[in-house]
């Protein structure tokens, strides 16, 4: 499985956590059991380290998103957010730029183009902000 294919999956648990908030690995047997679906052991990871951080996530999505509260944001977009922003604050190996540029994929298959256009919106105000931290952890 590519790594593209695992973070759809990611987003997919992401997804159906938001309707049903579960424990992950409870989401993660469903799938396997009732869509005889395999989930990649990165989905796994990614998903699980999402929910564990669902709070500072939110957060981020709060401060970044200007145009929308979190509550009107449509539910896919919202995992997709999620997911690119797990990816960029906690995936060492996946460099910021990817995470978006995955993220704007994403919305663009399975929403809108104008989420496509917010989402990497959102994610472009992230990633400076992110970039300008560890700026000033790198000098500090």
């Amino acid at each position: 499985m590519t790594r593209r294919e695992a973070r759809e999956q990611a987003f997919m648990i992401i997804f159906e956590w938001e309707f049903h908030q579960s424990e992950i690995e409870d989401i993660i047997n469903n799938a396997e059991m009732g869509r005889e679906l395999e989930v990649d052991e990165y989905a796994r990871k990614l998903s699980k380290e999402i929910i564990k951080h669902i709070d500072l996530i939110d957060g981020k999505i709060d401060v970044f998103s200007t145009k929308w509260k979190r509550k009107r944001i449509a539910k896919v977009s919202l995992a997709i957010l999620r997911t690119a922003l797990g990816e960029m604050l906690y995936v060492r190996d996946v460099p910021t730029s990817v995470a978006i540029n995955e993220a704007v994929e994403m919305s663009k298959k399975y929403a809108t183009d104008a989420d496509a256009a917010y989402i990497n919106g959102v994610l472009g105000g992230a990633a400076r902000a992110l970039e300008s931290s560890q700026k000033v952890e790198a000098e500090g």
